[in-house]
């Protein structure tokens, strides 16, 4: 008994030494600095991953102290970035953050640095993120979806106009809500009086359908999955307005293509559309490469793109791409061809590429313009 009163009575970082090395805190946030570190004694090599910060991408270098600590400290912009561990060839999450963010098939970590109010969390109303489980009569299997409710949705009793909300190739449902702080960013927006309260759906894009390279499907999963069920499944299971004017859609990169593969074959659906680092893929013909098979996307939908009735009904249509995108053209000829048919075509084109960095930006943007 004394042995254990006197084990107890040993403060806890000496006790954490004895059982395996020194405590580590990783990461550390301050004055707009972060320190990264990761016991690892018998690595060789640790670099740090982290393709949204700028100067890190897939390895910075980390250096070892002599209790086997490794660490790296960067300035970094205020946002909200993940990040994992290389060691020695072996991609780790970071085991001493508990905060994490889901992709498709994996998990990093995630670490934010204030001072970019607009999507930080703030002293102001917020409303519930939830994770929804449902069933896909078109994919014959269990899905999941994330659904933001804003302030005051629980205790009321009004229908709220509804955003669905894609996300981007290798990422999932979660994605937004984590790294893309879909959430805090319409509380802000919200408490501010910058944006209408409204329901979001964020879907999972990934079907298990081959989306690039292979043989070409003429089935989209996806849009059966979002046009069977997740629309009926969220105009029935939440008070949200089901009609043109109170529905938007958006995604970045490949969510926005779904978007424009959803949005342009059901536009008397939908009065807001968004397409974030994306376009029509395919539209610029690749050098040397094989010829596009079967009818180009204009041709598909040659129909509904000389409809000036359905054309009225489009209260905003908006492009955003950062000038360092590997997407940019591909964004500037679609926003072209749409023009060409005559839509009102809004187009941003921003600093930076293809990173979270530009999302965040484009959806702070974007949502204030909603049902209004």
């Amino acid at each position: 008994m004394a042995a254990i009163i006197a084990a107890l009575s040993i403060p806890f970082a000496t006790q954490a030494q004895r059982r395996g090395g020194p405590q580590v805190k990783s990461p550390e946030v301050a004055d707009g600095k972060v320190t990264f570190r990761i016991l690892a004694p018998k690595a060789e090599a640790v670099k740090l991953s982290a393709g949204d910060i700028p100067g890190v991408g897939q390895g910075k270098e980390m250096t070892k102290n002599s209790e086997g600590v490794w660490e790296v400290t960067m300035d970094v912009a205020p946002g909200y970035y993940r990040y994992n561990f290389n060691v020695d060839d072996v991609p780790v999450i970071d085991p001493r953050n508990p905060s994490t963010s889901e992709s498709n098939n994996n998990t990093w970590s995630l670490v934010g640095v204030p001072g970019a109010k607009w999507m930080d969390t703030q002293e102001v109303p917020h409303g519930a993120v939830a994770a929804i489980t449902y069933y896909s009569s078109a994919l014959k299997k269990f899905r999941r979806m994330h659904v933001y409710t804003p302030p005051g949705y629980q205790e009321g009793k009004g229908k709220y106009p509804v955003f669905y909300l894609l996300h981007g190739a290798g990422d999932c449902d979660d994605s937004w809500t984590s790294v893309g702080r879909a959430g805090f960013i319409l509380d802000n927006l919200i408490a501010e009086g910058k944006a209408k309260p409204m329901v979001i759906v964020m879907p999972a894009g990934h079907t298990g359908q081959m989306m690039f390279g292979g043989p070409r499907s003429t089935r989209d999963e996806f849009a059966e999955d979002f046009t069977q069920d997740v629309m009926p499944y969220i105009e029935s299971h939440y008070r949200v307005k089901a009609d043109r004017k109170d529905r938007a859609i958006a995604g970045l990169s490949m969510g926005g293509a779904q978007t424009l593969n959803i949005g342009i074959p059901h536009l008397d659906e939908f009065a807001y559309i968004g397409v974030y680092s994306s376009g029509v893929f395919g539209i610029i013909p690749r050098a040397n490469g094989p010829a596009q098979q079967g009818p180009t996307f204009e041709e598909q939908h040659k129909d509904v793109l000389d409809n000036a009735k359905l054309k009225k009904g489009l209260k905003l249509f908006w492009f955003g791409t950062g000038k360092d995108d590997f997407l940019l053209e591909t964004s500037k000829a679609t926003v072209a061809m749409f023009k060409k048919h005559g839509f009102d075509v809004q187009f941003h084109e921003s600093e930076g590429g293809h990173t979270w960095i530009n999302w965040h930006d484009y959806l702070h943007e974007f949502a204030p313009q909603l049902f209004q």
